[in-house]
């Protein structure tokens, strides 16, 4: 698909607008108003909130609708490759083998369960098969990977992505606060349920960033990212599985893995890779002017992170259709909840074991 940039900057210029008034915002009410030298308020959270209420009281035409999918699905990933050069490769393997386990219970936990629940409200089991999927893996991402294999209906579609997106959006804003009082401030354990228990990957790192500019934590969103990005990778086992257990006749069809693989996560790497030989290398050769000029490369490249997820989070605001959700059917929607409390409650007794027998 070729990207026209004229159609992309209506859009992209909004979001953008949002994402500046919010953060001026936050620092006017912060610090001029309340004389904290660093705003409370998270400028992440009023973009939110700001491109919620723009979005929902002004009718965007289609091509507003084109910068913002480029920014939500682009600019987004672009923010989250460049968080990369924030961790070394180390921190990565250490985070990343600590979530696997716990990632696994999560995800078969919430398939399992709504499975089950799904039966006795009668909802039909592709509905249920894409709200699962949705919830435990990488939401959106998921469901649309999932849908053709099962020949979900277009209606089952937009259901299942208006259901995680509603109890995503719900749960992105609670859970920042609701954890650091669950966890008593631990930032692994609260890194690990961010990750786990939120649906899609853009509200993880909006959550993330949330905690990090409220309780001034950076390890939070770090952890956060890198568990969800463990999630995303379970893409690749789920989509065989739901062959092989939902539509075993289509067992012939053949599912590009290059397709379904969110490829954002090599960027990632190598950007942690890139920071991590950088600071190996300097670490070495002691040369103090290139040392500096190294430093303020990683400073840059971390404030452009900061900046494009922003941007998309911006986006991702405009683009909650509040009509859209409040259309859904009740049942869809218990299953949405009863998903969403068990990501949620699964992860965080998991968490809480792990850290009593000493596993995290």
């Amino acid at each position: 698909m070729i990207i026209k940039i004229k159609d992309i900057i209506p859009g992209l210029l909004i979001a953008i607008i949002i994402y500046l008034s919010s953060y001026f915002i936050s620092n006017f009410f912060g610090t001029e108003l309340l004389g904290y030298e660093k705003s409370p308020i998270s400028n992440i959270l009023l973009a939110i909130v700001i491109g919620i209420i723009i979005g929902n009281i002004f009718n965007f035409d289609k091509r507003i609708g084109s910068g913002l999918n480029f920014s939500v699905k682009i600019i987004l990933r672009l923010g989250i490759i460049l968080m990369g050069v924030r961790l070394s490769i180390s921190d990565i393997f250490i985070y990343g083998s600590s979530s696997i386990p716990l990632v696994i219970i999560c995800i078969i936990s919430v398939i399992l369960i709504v499975i089950v629940f799904a039966k006795f409200l009668t909802i039909s089991s592709r509905l249920s098969y894409l709200i699962a999927v949705g919830t435990s893996i990488c939401g959106a991402s998921a469901i649309v990977a999932t849908a053709p294999i099962i020949e979900a209906k277009k209606a089952e579609v937009t259901y299942a992505i208006a259901n995680i997106t509603i109890f995503g959006v719900i749960v992105m804003f609670l859970y920042p606060y609701l954890a650091h009082y669950m966890f008593d401030g631990d930032p692994k354990s609260i890194g690990l349920f961010l990750g786990t228990a939120i649906h899609e990957t853009a509200q993880v790192i909006a959550s993330g960033l949330i905690y990090e500019q409220h309780y001034k934590n950076t390890n939070i969103l770090e952890i956060a990212a890198v568990t969800k990005l463990v999630r995303n990778t379970f893409l690749l086992v789920m989509i065989p599985s739901v062959i092989y257990f939902f539509n075993s006749r289509n067992e012939n069809k053949r599912y590009s893995i290059i397709k379904i693989f969110p490829l954002f996560i090599v960027g990632f790497l190598i950007m942690s890779l890139i920071r991590s030989t950088g600071d190996y290398i300097f670490s070495i050769y002691a040369i103090e002017n290139l040392h500096e000029i190294w430093i303020k490369i990683i400073d840059v490249i971390i404030l452009l992170s900061s900046v494009s997820l922003g941007i998309a989070m911006a986006s991702l605001g405009l683009m909650t259709n509040i009509k859209e959700i409040l259309k859904m059917g009740l049942k869809p929607f218990i299953i949405g909840f009863i998903a969403a409390s068990a990501a949620g409650i699964v992860s965080f007794f998991i968490i809480k074991l792990f850290s009593l027998i000493n596993l995290f």
